[in-house]
């Protein structure tokens, strides 16, 4: 489910209608602010060291941010 603008309904949507819709407001906040506008905050609760592996990965080699973090260091 998607809502589409601030204080609007959630509309039930298609998995690809919502990773379109998150790509363009990632893409759309990184053009007007900058990437390292964007963090990722990984858990220890997780699958394990892999998943933040990927995600430490996608937020610098895709977002190019180096705002990373994760739960665990605490």
């Amino acid at each position: 489910m998607i809502r589409r603008q601030r204080g609007g309904k959630l509309e039930p949507v298609s998995w690809d209608e919502a990773l379109n819709y998150v790509a363009e407001r990632l893409s759309a906040i990184k053009e007007k602010y900058g990437p390292d506008a964007i963090q990722t905050t990984g858990s220890s609760r997780g699958t394990g060291n892999e998943t933040n592996y990927v995600m430490q990965k996608f937020a610098r080699a895709v977002i190019g941010t180096n705002n990373v973090d994760c739960c665990a260091r605490v």
